[in-house]
């Protein structure tokens, strides 16, 4: 098969979806890849090392998607790439269509395979694909408030440890999941005081008694996070937002201690954090009610080169069994490709998204038989 790997348009999006040793494992069992100019450049990985590695170096965006059967990405579709995608042609990356009608609208029309890797599933239950950049989301997500706390990036100017005498930050994290405790078992390492907050006691009970002995837990509800929250530095949103899912109202920033910091990791505006919004790396700090807040999206971003190497690592799998087999036979002899299968030439199949905007589920069934 023709795979294609172009470069990341995103603002400030610098991850890119295949390495060059893994470019090496598809070339290896008979594949061709085509990679667009300086597609790993920000991440570290020259072009050089992925023309060593069997890969063909392609001058623009276009070129990749039209010599191309299978496009890998780390981000969705963006207009500026709308139309380059074919009937047939497999796109697999991170789509999150259900909060994304255009880009929905495009991959219907374009009739194309679109495998979303962030619904992939194992038989364990676990999101495959996501979970390498939740723990890094969490990392990077608690060392960035960590750094935009410090007196000379405007924040309340205290030390994660204390000192002798001087007691350490307290931190607040919000889910026990692979985000939350990434970002937890960072913050302990640092010394700090840190209150772990989730409505899953069994969570809660395995992070104290295989994971994290060290922290504090606490039952999430209204009463509790208002008390946890008086006295944080920092507060972290490790959990993903659901309609109808407040942690932190507006009106609550109002018994936080003025100059702290709440980092929205799952940075959706308006979502658990009432208050939050889309921030960057380049501008990633705003302040309302007095508390400093970070919704930068694409937190992982930020450690491009390990983020790129992580993902490409526990992708490759999924990205040859597509290239050895096409689209239907792997999704048909592997459940946790099928998962991720939400869009079959012109027909959704992504339930989320099917409800989000009112299109009609086609069953994956059916198109395998029709399709």
């Amino acid at each position: 098969m023709k795979i294609g790997l172009p470069k990341e348009i995103k603002e400030q999006e610098y991850r890119v979806a295949i390495i060059p040793s893994n470019v090496a494992k598809l070339v290896d069992a008979g594949h061709e890849v085509f990679v667009e100019k300086g597609a790993g450049a920000a991440a570290g990985f020259s072009d050089e090392e992925y023309i060593a590695a069997g890969a063909e170096i392609v001058e623009s965006e276009k070129a990749c998607f039209e010599k191309a059967e299978m496009i890998t990405k780390v981000k969705e579709i963006l207009p500026q790439e709308f139309g380059l995608l074919r009937e047939d042609q497999i796109l697999f990356t991170y789509i999150h269509s259900a909060n994304r009608r255009p880009q929905t609208d495009e991959l219907m029309k374009s009739k194309c395979i679109g495998i979303a890797m962030e619904d992939m599933m194992d038989e364990r239950g676990h999101f495959i694909l996501l979970e390498p950049m939740s723990r890094i989301a969490g990392e990077i997500g608690f060392l960035t408030g960590l750094f935009y706390s410090q007196t000379t990036q405007g924040g309340a100017g205290k030390s994660v440890c204390g000192s002798i005498g001087v007691k350490p930050m307290k931190v607040v994290i919000f889910g026990a999941g692979n985000v939350g405790v990434a970002a937890a078992k960072l913050a302990l390492g640092l010394n700090a005081d840190v209150v772990l907050m989730d409505v899953d006691l069994l969570k809660l009970e395995d992070v104290l008694a295989n994971k994290l002995p060290n922290v504090r837990t606490c039952y999430s509800n209204k009463a509790n996070i208002t008390k946890e929250i008086k006295d944080a530095d920092i507060v972290l949103n490790c959990v993903k937002w659901f309609p109808g899912l407040t942690l932190i109202s507006r009106d609550m920033l109002d018994v936080m201690q003025p100059n702290s910091m709440i980092v929205d990791i799952d940075a959706e505006p308006g979502g658990a954090i009432e208050s939050s919004q889309y921030t960057t790396h380049g501008d990633p700090v705003f302040v309302e009610k007095g508390i400093r807040h970070i919704g930068i999206p694409n937190l992982p971003s930020s450690v491009a080169n390990t983020a790129s190497a992580a993902l490409s690592n526990a992708s490759i799998r999924y990205i040859k069994e597509l290239a050895d087999k096409g689209w239907k036979k792997a999704c048909q002899e592997d459940k946790t490709i099928e998962y991720g299968l939400d869009f079959v030439k012109g027909y959704l199949t992504f339930k989320d998204t099917s409800e989000s905007f009112g299109i009609p589920l086609t069953d994956k069934e059916w198109c395998y038989e029709n399709c």
